[in-house]
């Protein structure tokens, strides 16, 4: 009875240690399962340090430069490196001209100084190598022939053959001596180009040539829908609106049902006139500026009356009105301007012709 006791023991354990090893077995299968299927789904979001690259490019193409100073620290904690970024920026001045290039890369300066004196050390990143002086031409048509996954013709028909310096200028500088660079990759260099051209007005045939050569380098529909979206948080909802077009989706209204316009009628105490139009020009510039829920602001006065002011507020939506009410610029003109104002009405306005003010933003881009 012992010894049978004693091997039913045995049995048991044995059953169990197989159970075991079953159940780890798999485990581990589902799990390899898992991670393979992960590897193998496409990105349907951009990363942190793709976010950006979008909002550099863009802010160097309108040439903010004091939201630009922003993003780029932005850009360095989110662990771009310093060669990533430069190489962007001089990339850029192919797309918005050596103007904005320049500025851009005077702010980047001037933020890594700040940081270096504050104790932070960025990573410089891949050494930025000079291109090769021989065959110049004929390896930037290689580097657009894969961009494009087609074959380019010398000259460019069209405005290589109209003006062949330029298409030298193109295949040379830009495909070669900017593209060749790898410190950043051809995809990276797409979202930049995308960016730069989506923040632009006026080059919409360039940037839908560009969304397509992104997405021969890999970027998704989804992503490039996000880029619109950054593009409608940093620049505006019209210039968002280019690249869901491009891509043949809905485009946002620029009118929002809840949008909200203003007239407001200030009278100002004569002594207090100058002061005043100062103060109300800064405010109207910072808001304008600073806050994209912000449309306009438009300050005028009656040329028979000047103590009589005029402001045209056009707002996004009423949580945009709400946000601007709380900035500090609107808080210290609120302030230093209430012993100046002698009369003030306000005037919500509702528009008669929705489709008709769209007409007017697209007159005024």
């Amino acid at each position: 009875m012992k010894n049978t006791m004693k091997s039913i023991k045995n049995n048991f354990r044995k059953v169990n240690k197989q159970a075991l090893h079953y159940v780890v077995l798999l485990v581990f299968t589902l799990i390899t399962n898992a991670m393979t299927a992960q590897n193998k789904t496409p990105l349907t979001e951009i990363n942190p340090q793709q976010q950006s690259l979008v909002t550099i490019a863009a802010l160097t193409a309108t040439g903010d430069q004091e939201q630009l100073k922003i993003q780029l620290t932005a850009a360095l904690d989110a662990k771009l490196t310093v060669n990533e970024i430069k190489e962007a920026l001089v990339q850029l001045y192919a797309y918005c001209g050596f103007p904005r290039s320049l500025n851009a890369l005077g702010t980047f300066k001037t933020v890594l100084d700040e940081r270096k004196a504050a104790g932070i050390k960025d990573t410089v990143g891949k050494e930025i190598m000079e291109s090769s002086a021989n065959g110049k031409y004929e390896r930037g048509r290689k580097v657009l022939e894969a961009l494009t996954k087609t074959p380019q013709a010398k000259p460019a028909p069209g405005f290589g053959e109209f003006a062949p310096r330029i298409d030298a200028f193109l295949k040379e500088h830009l495909f070669a001596d900017i593209f060749e660079s790898t410190v950043l990759t051809y995809q990276k260099r797409e979202l930049v180009t995308i960016s730069a051209l989506a923040a632009m007005t006026g080059v919409e045939g360039q940037l839908q040539s560009h969304i397509k050569m992104g997405m021969n380098t890999g970027l998704t529909e989804a992503q490039l829908l996000e880029v619109a979206s950054l593009i409608e948080k940093h620049i505006n909802l019209t210039q968002a609106n280019t690249v869901r077009k491009a891509l043949a989706k809905p485009e946002h209204p620029v009118v929002q049902a809840d949008m909200m316009v203003r007239i407001s009628e200030i009278e100002i105490l004569p002594e207090h006139l100058e002061e005043y139009k100062t103060i109300l020009k800064e405010e109207a510039a910072a808001s304008v500026s600073i806050e994209p829920g912000v449309l306009a602001i438009f300050p005028m006065f009656q040329k028979e009356s000047p103590t009589q002011i005029r402001i045209v507020e056009i707002y996004a939506n009423n949580a945009a009105y709400q946000s601007h009410l709380q900035t500090p610029h609107f808080q210290h003109y609120k302030a230093a301007t209430l012993k100046m104002v002698k009369s003030l009405k306000l005037i919500d306005m509702a528009a008669l012709d929705n489709d008709a003010m769209m007409e007017i933003f697209r007159k005024l881009e």
